[in-house]
């Protein structure tokens, strides 16, 4: 399984992928509408953008509690139990008059149960498809995040010139709707990985079991830190370019979808893992260069060879899945996707904060330091996972 073709030729495929367009449109619909909200009734750009984006620091406390239930429930009904419970929630933001307090709290408790079975749609993923064609399957899932979300922003704006807020509220939840009717009958029950119940234990249990093994601790840590650290950079695209920020921004979807489609699509396994270092480093060295304040042009540039660097990705979760128990795949996946995003949304707040205080093409150029540094002492680590060298047949 080697095309595009070959891929959504699988049923279960096309269904998770449609699934989780929608589910990504009504999510950026949706946190679009609720920024709107509150930057009117409140004034605050600090809880504008915890409304819009600090909704996956619930993902730390779903990763400490309830994460076991991406492995102990059958990954069909976790998911579209998540996707109803969202849905619910979405339904509520549209009543009028709600206090921003109960909005607040509707949005992370809806990242809350996403983040306990966000691990279930990863793991159902190696169920669907050929061990050998995971990286492209999740390439191809990254890369319908970023162009829905893209998708999903532009459409909420448009909506929200026509409708208020409650409005598209409505329309999201219907999109929440339809995600799930597609996961429900689309896809085919599995039995879960584990007979284990879903409590606090277990999770902190296997938790445990995964943090304390050298390898699969190296492999987390250099999934969550220097991207994280990258996404503080980008957080700064606006106090940096203003109104063009926009640019920047779309420099770098294209660069990771550009590194996404030759890393997931083109590349053997061999040679993409052969690649890692060198898409490790491209990922932070481009953005030093924001220390000498380029002109916009050139930031893009910098923002888009940067972002093909999110790449690096693709085979170090693999390496995840190989040095993983099957039956632990879901939790695994979702520690990993769950502290992925906890470290981008803590990032880009130490980015806004340290950019109160020094320019933001100094505050990015130091993020970027400080991505370098987390990147070479992490390297090391890497070498315990490394896939054997393939001896040459004479």
């Amino acid at each position: 399984m080697r095309t595009y073709a070959d891929l959504f030729a699988v049923g279960e495929f096309r269904n998770l992928f449609l699934a989780n367009c929608a589910g990504i449109a009504a999510h950026t619909t949706s946190a679009l509408a609720l920024g709107s909200l509150t930057y009117a009734s409140t004034g605050s750009a600090l809880l504008t953008a915890l409304s819009m984006f600090g909704a996956p620091l619930a993902g730390v406390l779903g990763s400490l509690t309830l994460l076991s239930a991406a492995d102990s429930l059958p990954p069909r009904r976790a998911l579209t139990l998540a996707a109803v419970l969202v849905a619910a929630g979405t339904a509520l933001q549209a009543v009028p008059g709600l206090p921003l307090w109960a909005r607040f709290a509707i949005i992370f408790t809806g990242a809350y149960v996403g983040s306990i079975t966000a691990g279930a749609r990863w793991a159902l993923l190696t169920d669907i498809l050929p061990a050998d064609a995971y990286v492209l399957g999740r390439s191809t899932m990254n890369t319908s995040v970023g162009a829905m979300q893209i998708a999903g922003f532009g459409l909420g704006g448009v909506l929200l010139v026509w409708l208020d807020p409650y409005e598209v509220f409505l329309l999201a939840a219907v999109l929440r709707v339809v995600a799930a009717a597609v996961g429900w009958f689309g896809i085919s029950e599995r039995p879960a990985r584990t007979t284990g119940r879903t409590t606090v234990g277990r999770t902190l249990r296997v938790n445990r079991e995964l943090w304390t093994d050298p390898g699969r601790r190296s492999l987390l840590l250099n999934l969550w830190l220097p991207g994280g650290l990258v996404v503080g950079c980008e957080a700064l695209f606006v106090p940096y370019a203003d109104d063009r920020a926009g640019f920047l921004y779309a420099a770098a979807a294209l660069g990771m979808l550009a590194g996404d489609v030759v890393v997931g699509r083109l590349l053997p396994p061999a040679r993409r893992d052969r690649l890692v270092p060198a898409l490790r480093l491209l990922l932070v060295l481009p953005y030093l260069a924001l220390a000498l304040s380029p002109t916009l042009p050139l930031a893009m540039l910098v923002a888009g060879v940067a972002s093909v660097g999110f790449a690096s990705g693709l085979p170090l979760q693999e390496r995840l899945i190989v040095h993983s128990p099957a039956e632990v795949r879901g939790q695994v996946l979702g520690l990993h996707h769950n502290g992925m995003m906890a470290s981008q949304a803590l990032c880009a707040v130490l980015a806004g904060t340290v950019a109160d205080l020094i320019p933001a093409n100094w505050a990015a150029a130091l993020l970027a330091a400080a991505a370098l540094a987390a990147t070479l002492v992490l390297t090391a680590g890497l070498r315990r996972t490394a896939p054997a060298p393939v001896e040459a047949v004479r």
